[in-house]
């Protein structure tokens, strides 16, 4: 079994800043990717960032330049810098890894349990 225990995430001012945690515990033998998702009210769930195993880094078009994604590896940490929040960025966000699981050694998803980020204008 797979855990990721997200930070909790809260209420901002337009043009502040926040920073989400994500830490994945359990039968991990190795994680290729993590990264953040968003869902807003009414909206799909949407990709945010991503990072791999290598430092390699994608993000979504609304967020470039404004938020950044970093990783530790020894501590199957990853996190999500925001600067700049914006009012549409209001939305739950989601850690998701995928990881290969030791018991199978098959790749696999999980994902947090989701954390609230509310940005006031």
């Amino acid at each position: 079994q797979v855990q990721l225990v997200e930070s909790w995430g809260g209420l901002v001012q337009a043009g502040g800043s926040l920073r989400l945690s994500c830490a994945a515990s359990g039968s991990i033998f190795s994680i290729n990717a993590m990264g953040w998702y968003r869902q807003a009210p009414g909206k799909q769930r949407e990709l945010v960032a991503s990072i791999t195993n290598s430092g390699s880094t994608n993000y979504a078009y609304s967020v470039k330049g404004r938020f950044t994604i970093s990783r530790d590896n020894a501590k199957n940490t990853v996190l999500l810098q925001m600067n700049s929040l914006k009012p549409e960025d209001t939305a739950v966000y989601y850690c998701k890894a995928n990881f290969i699981a030791i018991a199978s050694l098959r790749a696999m998803d999980a994902w947090g349990q989701g954390t609230l980020v509310t940005v006031s204008s």
